[in-house]
């Protein structure tokens, strides 16, 4: 079996790339594709034998898919949160909210039911210094860091309490600020 690393050295080539594809759809003609990528078909008839060699690639010119998983399956498996971006700050069923939201320390989507927003929201408030004010421009930036959306995660911000604006300067005024105690 291939490594993941090992899989991306072979699969960047364009021409074992075209190759895969093709066989992921089922099978093709050797000299068909090597005109339709514009290259020698005995190049391709080398990259198909190497392919196969890998065992990515059957004989019938079929991807092997279950080769495919394997190499899946022995990706790391990353923690949902990193807890660089958590601390500890939240209870457990906070954090696993959290988790539902953020994949590594980015911000995948930003959560439609209120409470669970408010909860991303008082997490992204942590990144702001109480007392130190912030001109918009930085606001996006250190907002951008965590998702795409910076305007609308601001504009929340500030509407839930999290964030003040006053004559184009921000600051934070809202959130957490002790880690929540053990009843």
């Amino acid at each position: 079996m291939l490594s993941p690393t090992d899989y991306l050295r072979v699969a960047v080539d364009p021409i074992r790339l075209a190759i895969l594809g093709h066989a992921a759809a089922g099978g093709f003609d050797i000299g068909a594709l090597a005109e339709a990528v514009g290259s020698d078909p005995r190049r391709v008839l080398r990259e198909v034998g190497s392919l196969m060699e890998t065992g990515l690639l059957r004989p019938d010119l079929t991807l092997d898919r279950e080769e495919l998983r394997e190499i899946a399956r022995s990706l790391p498996q990353a923690a949902r949160v990193d807890s660089e971006v958590l601390g500890d700050m939240w209870t457990a069923e906070e954090a696993a909210v959290l988790g539902r939201f953020f994949s590594g320390s980015r911000l995948a989507t930003i959560p439609t039911n209120r409470d669970k927003r408010r909860l991303v929201l008082d997490r992204l408030a942590q990144e702001f210094e109480p007392g130190l004010r912030y001109d918009e421009r930085d606001v996006n930036s250190m907002i951008q860091v965590f998702h795409e959306d910076y305007a609308t995660l601001r504009r929340y911000m500030v509407d839930e309490g999290f964030m003040t604006r006053a004559e184009g300067v921000y600051w934070r005024s809202g959130g957490r600020v002790a880690p929540p105690s053990a009843e």
